[in-house]
């Protein structure tokens, strides 16, 4: 083979073989490279492909969730994943759960029973000539790292994610908040301030100190200068009014008087839609966190499309990194997919894939570079990835992220349903030719 007739994909997790499966599909020979079972990363045990190193459960199953149109548009692109996971699923009520080892051996089987694809076990050190898609996933092995970080500018490679929770913009109240900057610094829209009282914040800092905090895994335990919120509080009651939620040079327009405490919520998107929490980095369980943040007056009913992370999680800026197609700015023919790239989650992984190699083949051929409006779900969560953001931390699936319908739809069930159907519309119609 020459290296401008095939296509080599680094990586067997959800994106590598979506992205697999898409070039084989189209005609373009495939090598797969992956490391097990010479060598196993530290989260990983099983020799097949598409391993499920976490949770069973694929998330909702019903369009009218984030998660389940992320699926709903998968099958309509011809998802490796998705079509095992309905072959191998479990009861689980509302979510897509699945027989982890039925999952990945039917994975495994039809990539290594595709006339084009040709599997090579070995860790890959060295990125490929020609067209490639790295899907080398969070924990990349070291001689991928090594060989990432002679292609990838210094600040561009974050090793460890310490991510804040992120609400949706409408379920904020108002009410109990105001927008402004420190000391008027910048544009007021800037960030949203969520003042408390003094009897407020100390009910917030007791339920903060005696919450529940997840367990970390060894392979977890490197966070200097990434504090968790707790762990800063139990350092003493006024410790976070002195920190992140310091009222310093800002004054509540409601009362005339500065705030006894200050949560400051930043912008995450251009739209607006999403906002995080500043200084809020949590290692809490993701129910005690919804229980304890929404103690805070304005997020008393926030709806957290994301909440706070600590885990090993290897991922490029890709904002300034990759343009688009997910692919390098600096090389063209660098393809990059799955969690490596920024998107969080399973499936969310698995629909980069497929974007990534769909593309990777348009590029092999000279063609266009296919992109889905940012109304679809996935045409979104890799929007995200790509958006300018000085702060960018992975993404999973969540409404917030698509731009609002034409029309005000205030129920929630009925406005996720008619973001869903607007997706869905537009893949009914989509000439699988334009693919």
């Amino acid at each position: 083979m020459t290296t401008n007739d095939h296509l080599t994909i680094i990586g067997a997790g959800l994106a590598g073989v979506e992205a697999a499966w898409q070039a084989a599909g189209s005609g373009v020979r495939v090598r797969l490279i992956e490391m097990k079972p010479v060598k196993f990363s530290p989260a990983h045990s099983m020799e097949g492909f598409a391993e499920l190193v976490c949770s069973n459960s694929l998330k909702a199953e019903r369009v009218e969730s984030a998660a389940g149109l992320l699926k709903a548009e998968m099958r309509r692109l011809g998802s490796i994943c998705v079509d095992a996971a309905y072959r191998c699923r479990v009861p689980a009520g509302g979510a897509l759960a699945v027989d982890r080892d039925e999952f990945s051996a039917v994975i495994t089987e039809k990539i290594k029973n595709h006339p084009n694809i040709e599997i090579i076990n070995a860790e890959c050190r060295k990125i490929p000539d020609g067209v490639c898609v790295i899907a080398a996933g969070p924990l990349a092995s070291e001689g991928m790292m090594e060989a990432l970080t002679g292609l990838i500018p210094d600040g561009y490679l974050s090793f460890y994610d310490a991510a804040a929770p992120i609400v949706s913009s409408d379920s904020i109240d108002m009410d109990c908040a105001f927008c402004q900057s420190r000391y008027d610094r910048g544009d007021e829209n800037d960030y949203i301030n969520c003042p408390m009282n003094k009897e407020q914040y100390e009910a917030f800092y007791t339920g903060l100190v005696n919450a529940e905090r997840a367990v970390l895994h060894d392979m977890d335990k490197v966070y200097e200068g990434c504090m968790p919120v707790e762990v800063l509080a139990k350092r003493g009651q006024d410790t976070l009014r002195f920190g992140p939620l310091k009222p310093v040079g800002l004054r509540d327009p409601k009362t005339g008087h500065r705030p006894w405490a200050v949560v400051q919520l930043r912008r995450e998107n251009k739209a607006g839609t999403l906002y995080n929490l500043v200084g809020f980095q949590t290692n809490l369980k993701f129910s005690e966190q919804k229980r304890v943040f929404s103690m805070i007056p304005a997020l008393r009913n926030a709806e957290f499309v994301r909440y706070g992370v600590m885990h090993r999680n290897t991922f490029l800026n890709s904002p300034g990194l990759l343009g688009e197609g997910q692919c390098l700015k600096s090389d063209k023919n660098i393809f990059f997919a799955g969690q490596i790239t920024g998107v969080e989650g399973y499936m969310e992984s698995a629909a980069s894939g497929i974007m990534a190699g769909i593309n990777a083949v348009r590029r092999l051929r000279g063609e266009p570079l296919f992109t889905l409006p940012d109304f679809t779900m996935i045409g979104a969560l890799i929007g995200y990835t790509l958006e300018e953001n000085s702060d960018f931390q992975p993404m999973g699936a969540n409404f917030g992220i698509l731009p609002k319908l034409d029309r005000h739809i205030r129920d929630k069930k009925e406005r996720y349903a008619a973001l869903a159907a607007r997706s869905l519309e537009y893949f009914d119609t989509l000439d699988k030719k334009e693919i």
